[in-house]
């Protein structure tokens, strides 16, 4: 489904991805493990095109979007939930919610979506200011589920957040691989990620490194913790 090569990025004169290679296929869950600074998110933000500058190739379904702004690169199917959240505090939790328009069929209807997450069908009406961080995180993965995007991109979407909210969307991104959606899961939190992915990606110094299946990660975990300092 998304095919990288080449990645190359800058943030002004700044270089910051180096030749980036990954995939994902379509229904995997696909994580992005590495130190601060490695450079997850910017790869996260180089395939939605929001970078000052970029090259290399970018894939979606055959469709090379290296050359694409962001508002083509989102109609093509793919949704991202940036760590920031984005949530519109002047606008309700319902308001939000229908905020970004479908772009296909297949989304997740708004029923599944307050079965997943019963705490923002409670607070349809509440200002986002009103919202906590935990909440925050649900509406922005929420309402990047009923555009029908294919692949959703997910930044951090644990950080700071209660261990009971992190289950909560943990059972969402599994709800999500089962309905057929693809992920790529930009996480800190590796005890989260392993119990998720399919396949570990491991960045250093805005290159890939390694690549660990799920299936090798208890003979590999050595490496791992020696890639990420835990």
């Amino acid at each position: 489904m998304l095919h990288v090569r080449g990645l190359e990025a800058w943030y002004g004169e700044s270089h910051v991805l180096h030749g980036v290679n990954l995939e994902v296929a379509e229904g995997e869950v696909v994580t992005l493990l590495g130190r601060n600074g490695a450079g997850k998110s910017t790869t996260i933000k180089a395939i939605m095109g929001v970078l000052d500058s970029r090259k290399g190739s970018i894939r979606f379904q055959g469709t090379e979007t290296i050359a694409l702004p962001p508002d083509r690169i989102a109609r093509l199917g793919i949704a991202w939930c940036p760590e920031e959240r984005g949530i519109f505090a002047s606008l309700t939790v319902k308001e939000n919610l229908l905020l970004p328009p479908v772009i296909a069929p297949g989304g997740v209807a708004l029923d599944r979506i307050y079965a997943l997450f019963p705490n923002l069908k409670e607070r349809l009406s509440s200002q986002g200011t009103k919202l906590s961080g935990g909440e925050q995180q649900m509406l922005a993965i929420a309402r990047i589920m009923r555009t029908g995007a294919k692949l959703l991109l997910l930044d951090e979407p644990t950080e700071g957040l209660a261990p009971v909210i992190i289950q909560q969307i943990g059972r969402t991104i599994r709800a999500l691989k089962e309905a057929g959606l693809t992920v790529l899961l930009v996480e800190q939190n590796f005890r989260f990620a392993q119990r998720l992915a399919d396949r570990h990606y491991v960045m250093e110094d805005g290159r890939i490194v390694d690549m660990i299946p799920a299936a090798g990660l208890e003979a590999n975990m050595d490496r791992l913790h020696a890639y990420l300092g835990v």
